[in-house]
């Protein structure tokens, strides 16, 4: 279908396991081989559509400032109402405007500087932008977040499951982070990794262990729960969030944790045994 409307395609070799980071790495090294005189590229994840206007305005924005490494915008979901999951996607790209760490798999970025840091890790699985940023900005450039319209996604979940599964994505991402860049003065993703295994490991655990010799007392430990998302639920309508859109960020951000650790114990287990996790998908193939 790409072909039929004249797009250039690169195919993979699938005896190689894939990843996105991998995939991205050889579409703009085949650009540069095949087109001369481009400075600027525009990634685009393939259940994205980019917004009209916006190539012009990051491109502009990136020839404006030449410390500038990459630059986003807003992502939207398409279909926001079509389930809690989708609507959850919406809330998480909804992110604060000017400097970042990091952009998503939509930004467009420098030529030059992505082929001085050697492009995107091929082996990270997911995070592999967050991962990239991190090697941008230790070789002196920035990262910008524009107030403008980027892209519309799919996310296309409809089911708990789905759900789960990119929560455990994340979860291996912050791992894999941690142990490629946690040391200072980057400490890439540390917080969010240990975050994820005090709600979901050892808060839990003290509860329980600690329940026989305090006859029980222990349990209490329990409601730090509904704290924490009634704390994720006051920040949310801070800053100007729907009741629903609240509650929804307090209950699922904190229930989260526990399939991000599923995540970092995935990919602890596999570094333990000498390999390298697969790809972890939420979306099934459209029959």
């Amino acid at each position: 279908m790409a072909r039929s409307l004249g797009v250039e395609v690169v195919e993979l070799d699938l005896s190689i396991p894939f990843t996105a980071a991998r995939a991205r790495n050889m579409g703009y090294q085949h650009l540069l081989r095949t087109v001369s005189g481009v400075d600027l590229v525009q990634f685009v994840d393939g259940d994205c559509e980019v917004s009209v206007g916006w190539i012009e305005r990051a491109a502009n924005r990136l020839r404006e400032r030449a410390e500038l490494a990459a630059v986003c915008g807003r992502r939207r979901e398409r279909y926001p109402h079509a389930s809690l999951y989708n609507r959850l996607c919406d809330i998480e790209w909804d992110t604060p405007i000017g400097d970042a760490l990091a952009c998503g798999g939509d930004a467009m970025m420098r030529l030059e500087a992505l082929v001085r840091v050697g492009g995107y890790n091929p082996t990270v699985i997911a995070g592999e932008e967050p991962e990239l940023c991190v090697r941008l900005r230790a070789a002196g450039y920035r990262i910008e977040r524009m107030d403008a319209e980027m892209t519309l996604h799919d996310a296309g979940m409809t089911r708990f499951s789905q759900w789960w599964r990119r929560n455990v994505r994340s979860g291996h991402a912050y791992a894999e982070g941690v142990a490629m860049h946690g040391g200072p003065p980057e400490r890439h993703w540390v917080r969010e990794y240990r975050r994820a295994l005090f709600w979901a490991a050892a808060l839990p655990a003290l509860a329980v262990v600690g329940a026989l010799p305090t006859l029980g007392g222990s349990l209490v430990l329990f409601a730090a729960y509904p704290l924490s998302a009634t704390r994720v639920y006051r920040s949310q309508r801070g800053r100007g969030r729907s009741r629903t859109d609240a509650v929804l960020s307090g209950v699922f951000l904190t229930l989260g944790k526990f399939a991000e650790l599923q995540g970092i114990l995935k990919f602890n287990w596999a570094r333990r045994r000498g390999r390298r996790s697969t790809i972890i998908e939420y979306k099934q193939s459209p029959r």
